[in-house]
């Protein structure tokens, strides 16, 4: 039974903190992202588009957060169960015994919520950074759709400028008697 409750715990732990590591790497990688899309709002065609790109795996994040207390309640609750047992296969009754298999069987939820309340932090953070994001969309098209019609106009304006006649100096005779 030990065999197993090894395997139990090491499992545990291993899932817990291959959570851990994606829930890191996909945070910083979003917060990289994030602060680098601010200078290239306007290279996405449509409002859509650029909130798929802003929310690409914050679903990994979500899914991180809210299962691993459960993945670590899993840990306890077999922990548990495996100290029960043992109680119930030896003869004697030692609560200390008991104590500390129990003990050990918590730590499973602890480490649980050590992975899920950061994620939960870094979820709400990167939603709320996201929101600011998104609304700048609309201002920033409708900004960069008023310089091009600016520049265009002023464009044209000039052109035209240039493709009229330009005084050479020499007035006509008639210009000249009066």
């Amino acid at each position: 039974m030990e065999l197993i409750k090894e395997i139990v715990d090491y499992a545990i732990i291993l899932i817990l903190g291959l959570m851990g590591f994606i829930a890191l790497m996909y945070s910083i990688e979003r917060i990289m992202f994030l602060n680098k899309v601010k200078n290239h709002i306007h290279k996405y065609a449509n409002q859509d588009e650029f909130d798929n790109a802003l929310t690409n795996n914050l679903t990994t994040l979500y899914i991180i957060y809210s299962n691993a207390p459960y993945v670590g309640l899993l840990g306890t609750v077999v922990g548990i169960m495996i100290t029960f047992y043992d109680m119930g296969q030896s003869a004697s009754i030692d609560s200390s015994q008991i104590m500390t298999g129990l003990s050990l069987a918590l730590y499973a939820t602890a480490l649980g919520l050590v992975v899920a309340i950061p994620t939960l932090i870094s979820y709400n953070a990167l939603n709320r950074k996201i929101a600011v994001l998104s609304s700048l969309y609309p201002h920033v098209i409708k900004a960069q759709s008023s310089l091009t019609a600016a520049t265009a106009e002023a464009s044209t304006t000039q052109e035209l400028n240039n493709s009229t006649p330009t005084n050479t100096g020499f007035k006509h005779k008639s210009a000249l008697r009066a």
